[in-house]
């Protein structure tokens, strides 16, 4: 069977999540926008992009699971970015 990762991607303004295979299939994939907070700034203001992402990343982590049907015991890895 092939390996099965969560991706977590946090770096700028969107919190996303995706499960994927290694053979590239995506079981799910989801993104929380930031756009609205910022729009006010002219561009991204990393405080209030920092706080989102806390409120919305174990969301995020759920839905996508809930999409892929597995739970954290299917998963072979996590990848997150730095």
């Amino acid at each position: 069977m092939a390996l099965t990762f969560l991706g977590i991607e946090s770096s700028c303004d969107d919190t996303a999540a995706a499960v994927v295979r290694e053979d590239g299939e995506i079981l799910a994939s989801v993104v929380a926008g930031q756009a609205m907070l910022h729009a006010d700034f002219g561009g991204v203001v990393p405080e209030i992009a920092a706080r989102a992402h806390a409120e919305r990343l174990d969301l995020a982590v759920e839905q996508a699971l809930a999409e892929a049907r597995v739970g954290l015991g299917d998963l072979d890895a996590i990848a997150v970015t730095a």
